[in-house]
């Protein structure tokens, strides 16, 4: 067990991508599995960008990048990043973040785009704007 206090800083979150301030006092917690994730569109800068869209592996519980095209539960739609988590440096390493599951988002905001069977998947909780 490492007990060395680190310090890590990153560039600034863009949240830009929420259309209002609703649903953002009720986000879950959820553990993201940083295996599943692609440097260059989901974390270039050594974070997780804000508004990544996000599905859950149904094996493990955690959280991925959206992807109509997987078969492991990421193929749904479940919620954004709500927040910019730092991306480890070994992708073994799972981090936590806050999941947006309620609200409105600016569609032309979002870091990564999200397709019609992602906006169905969120129907009636997620309004895109």
């Amino acid at each position: 067990m490492n007990l060395q206090q680190t310090v890590r800083t990153f560039g600034m979150d863009d949240q830009s991508w929420l259309g209002s301030e609703h649903g953002t006092q009720a986000t879950e917690s959820c553990t993201l599995d940083t295996s599943t994730f692609t440097p260059a569109p989901h974390y270039p800068a050594g974070y997780f960008k804000s508004g990544i869209p996000l599905g859950q592996i149904t094996a493990t519980k955690k959280f991925g990048p959206y992807d109509s095209a997987a078969s492991d539960g990421r193929e749904v739609l479940v919620g954004f990043l709500f927040a910019a988590v730092g991306a480890p440096t070994d992708n073994a390493i799972d981090v936590s973040g806050a999941l947006f599951v309620h609200g409105k988002v600016r569609e032309s905001r979002l870091p990564v785009p999200v397709d019609a069977a992602g906006k169905a998947d969120v129907a009636g909780r997620i309004r895109f704007i």
